[in-house]
């Protein structure tokens, strides 16, 4: 019998968020809401519309492999050559070219946990060892939901060739401050490639909060990724970029790029998209606004609930987030839970979080010994 390598056997399956309309039709209701996936709740920009449309009718023909057109737009708005720019079938995509890329067995990746859930499966695939730096409090008596920037410099030795630093977490949507993210490149060895993954960059409110690409310039052993999927609202058509300082680094992301990944119609919507800009940037101020009233209403409730910088908020809720999340869908309303850890929570329509807080309130008002969750 033919058989996968034991490091793929053992990778557990990839959940992504249950489909909206099967928990309806299984629970019995007209309509359940999805809070699990971070997409945004507003339809395609009307610009990406038109352009799919158009594009449309060209699919009979491969798209272009180097996406130049995109490539030189990001270059525009970015100020820098587009050999320095990668494209891929959303940031997701681009993590596992460049752990392809730079590392191999008796290698390691660094990244803070919890993060990004698809970092240590990264890992796995390569035949790399992951290194999980736990999650430090971010403020006094908090919960563990920050980034442990010294601790994530202690653990990189002469094995590593990657880091991950997910500015803001995913899932806690915390964020780490220009001061001691600088402080942290700077000591970095020039042999250790710092990927700041900034997926969630477009929802950022805090000025102290630095734009990656800012700290990419002038530091060879940084790239930067960003994503179309969230703020961009191309979730369904999956493309995503990198920015390096240096080339090679760029370079070497296309040599183990997947051919013709990037659709004709991701790439002329992400065009579109960009023509787009300050529609998108209304929406984000949307959605934070938003995200402040839905994290009120939580603290309001007894959550102890962190500012987040992305379009989603984190319940630290321990051993109870399954729990929680099945009674959330028990009530038509789907959260992505983290078991043992806490529940994350899309920053949806306001109709949509209107709905998963009396989902919740229900749930806290039918638990048998009364209290709440926290």
């Amino acid at each position: 019998m033919v058989s996968p390598r034991p490091a793929v056997q053992a990778l557990p399956a990839y959940r992504p968020g249950r489909n909206p309309a099967d928990l309806a039709r299984e629970i019995g209701v007209d309509r359940a809401v999805k809070l699990a996936s971070n997409e945004v709740a507003f339809p395609p920009l009307p610009a990406v519309v038109q352009a799919v449309a158009a594009a449309a009718a060209e699919t009979n023909r491969y798209p272009d492999n180097g996406a130049v057109v995109l490539t030189a737009a990001l270059a525009r708005r970015y100020g820098v050559e587009p050999a320095q720019i990668a494209t891929g079938g959303g940031a997701v995509t681009l993590c596992q070219e460049l752990a392809q890329a730079y590392t191999e067995p008796g290698t390691s990746i660094a990244f803070a946990w919890r993060s990004f859930e698809m970092y240590p499966l990264l890992a796995q695939v390569a035949g790399a060892r992951a290194v999980q730096v736990p999650l430090v409090p971010g403020r006094e008596g908090g919960p563990a939901d920050t980034h442990d920037l010294d601790g994530l410099l202690a653990a990189i030795d002469d094995t590593t060739r990657l880091v991950f630093v997910c500015n803001p977490n995913n899932p806690t949507g915390t964020a780490v401050r220009r001061a001691e993210l600088e402080r942290f490149l700077d000591a970095v060895p020039p042999t250790t490639l710092v990927v700041l993954d900034e997926a969630y960059r477009e929802f950022v409110t805090d000025p102290d909060v630095p734009d990656g690409i800012e700290l990419m310039r002038g530091r060879p052993n940084v790239a930067v990724l960003r994503t179309f999927s969230k703020a961009w609202g191309l979730a369904g058509l999956r493309v995503g970029y990198l920015v390096a300082e240096d080339p090679a680094v760029a370079e070497a992301v296309r040599k183990t790029h997947v051919p013709f990944s990037v659709s004709m119609l991701a790439q002329a919507a992400a065009v579109a998209a960009l023509t787009s800009e300050d529609e998108v940037r209304r929406r984000c101020a949307a959605v934070a606004a938003e995200r402040e009233r839905l994290t009120s209403a939580l603290r309001e409730r007894g959550l102890d609930v962190a500012d987040s910088q992305a379009n989603f908020v984190w319940l630290p809720v321990g051993e109870q987030a399954a729990e929680l999340a099945g009674a959330l869908e028990a009530r038509a309303v789907i959260t992505r839970p983290f078991a043992g850890e806490g529940v994350r929570v899309t920053v949806g329509a306001p109709e949509e979080d209107d709905a998963f807080l009396a989902a919740l309130d229900a749930v806290r008002d039918g638990r048998r010994d009364g209290a709440p969750f926290r």
